[in-house]
């Protein structure tokens, strides 16, 4: 299988768990609250689901933007990392694995959004959707941190993309936001059954996702770190 497409499809995953993970669950259920007022108006739920998960890839795809193209553009750095990314890699590997698993960063509280600012977003309508999307995609919580500074970012300089994998790791995120829009568009009912599958899904993508990062994480450090074999 082609690399590039590998890492691809990992920052569409790294997308999805993160959308789905506790901490950034509790937003998009903020969302879907925001969403399903109109479910009487099932292409309206549609069109908020969409707007929402805009409003968040875009400001990923801002974020990893410019720090990818800052590091990039800075020679020194670039060398460094061009040098010694390989060995980076493995202790960050294990670190996120271990947020995701919560053996750490338990209680630590990153970002917010205040419930007036969210409440401000009422008054535009539809369109608050999409203004939803950014100020929660700028509440970073420890998973979501970890998922993108300590697995996405890393991916997207190596392969010098600042653009395309953070806007896959945006569309990651989006993709259960718009699962729920169509669950409530269809009937409001069957969201508490698709939720309780969702949130069992997380626990165990989590826990595979997050071993499996302790692994890799562990032989790329023996390998590239303490050079064993």
């Amino acid at each position: 299988m082609d690399d590039m497409a590998v890492k691809l499809g990992l920052a569409v995953w790294f997308g999805i768990l993160t959308s789905i993970s506790p901490c950034p669950l509790a937003t998009n259920i903020a969302a879907m609250s925001y969403i399903g007022r109109r479910v009487d108006d099932p292409r309206k739920v549609l069109i908020s689901g969409l707007l929402y998960s805009i409003g968040r890839a875009l400001v990923y795809m801002a974020i990893a933007g410019l720090l990818v193209a800052s590091i990039l553009s800075a020679p020194r750095i670039s060398f460094w990392l061009q040098k010694y990314m390989i060995r980076i890699m493995g202790p960050v590997l294990i670190l996120t694995g271990m947020f995701l698993l919560g053996l750490i960063g338990r209680g630590i509280q990153i970002g917010g959004v205040s419930e007036a600012a969210a409440k401000k977003t009422e008054r535009l309508g539809v369109w608050g959707a999409g203004l939803l999307g950014i100020l929660f995609a700028l509440s970073f919580c420890p998973t979501s941190a970890a998922l993108f500074f300590g697995s996405l970012l890393p991916l997207a300089v190596d392969t010098g993309s600042g653009l395309l994998l953070p806007a896959l790791y945006g569309v990651g995120t989006a993709l259960p936001v718009v699962f729920f829009a169509f669950v409530i568009a269809s009937g409001a009912n069957r969201l508490g059954k698709a939720f309780e599958k969702v949130t069992q899904l997380e626990l165990w993508a989590r826990r595979v996702t997050g071993g499996l990062f302790i692994g890799i994480g562990i032989w790329f450090s023996l390998r590239y770190v303490f050079k064993l074999f």
